[in-house]
């Protein structure tokens, strides 16, 4: 059985969602940011981390990639080859380097850096998620889903952070953007997640 560690309202809801969507069995452990828990298994002291037996998993993009290639039959993971492993090691890369970053900044900022350092970027990030916003609508085309007609890791990983987005009032000036949104949060495997603490 799987461990999802981490605490509710931070990016474990990624992990959770991924292993509800493979039907994988799992505890949930509640844990607090920077907690001795968390740095006996990241040193960073950062959750989400997944721990599979001797196997322990950190950052949220590595442990969806892993779990969609330990459960190859849901179908999750990459396309064979070196070009399907190219093209969704692309689209995890853009999620947390351009479309996630603005968030995370204005997170940051708001309530995590010491007081004396926080700055107002609120500005600058939503400049900058909004032109990430309109890379995302090209890239999805008329795509259904990130790696096409199928549902994948890549989706967790995009749906979470636009639930970020508008939890935290970021404009989504896409049609094409905000129906994908839609899409893949009205999973119902995104709702047993939220049900069972990932909020």
């Amino acid at each position: 059985m799987y461990q999802a560690v981490g605490s509710p309202g931070s990016r474990v809801s990624r992990v959770l969602w991924m292993l509800e969507e493979l039907d994988a069995p799992y505890e949930f452990v509640k844990v607090g940011l920077k907690s001795p828990e968390l740095y006996a298994l990241n040193p960073s002291g950062k959750s989400p981390v997944l721990v599979d037996g001797d196997v322990v998993v950190t950052d949220s993009a590595a442990i969806c990639v892993y779990l969609a290639d330990r459960h190859p039959e849901k179908g999750m993971g990459t396309a064979p080859g070196c070009a399907g492993r190219a093209e969704m090691d692309g689209w995890m890369h853009f999620a947390q380097s351009e479309l996630e970053a603005p968030l995370w900044n204005k997170l940051r900022h708001r309530f995590l850096l010491p007081k004396d350092v926080r700055v107002d970027v609120g500005p600058a990030a939503a400049y900058d998620f909004a032109s990430e916003v309109e890379t995302l609508g090209r890239r999805l085309g008329e795509r259904k889903y990130a790696l096409g007609d199928r549902f994948s890791a890549v989706d967790v990983l995009l749906g979470d952070m636009g639930a970020w987005a508008r939890a935290g009032k970021f404009k989504v000036e896409s049609d094409v953007v905000n129906a994908y949104f839609d899409r893949v949060l009205s999973r119902p495997a995104r709702a047993r997640a939220d049900a069972k603490g990932a909020k």
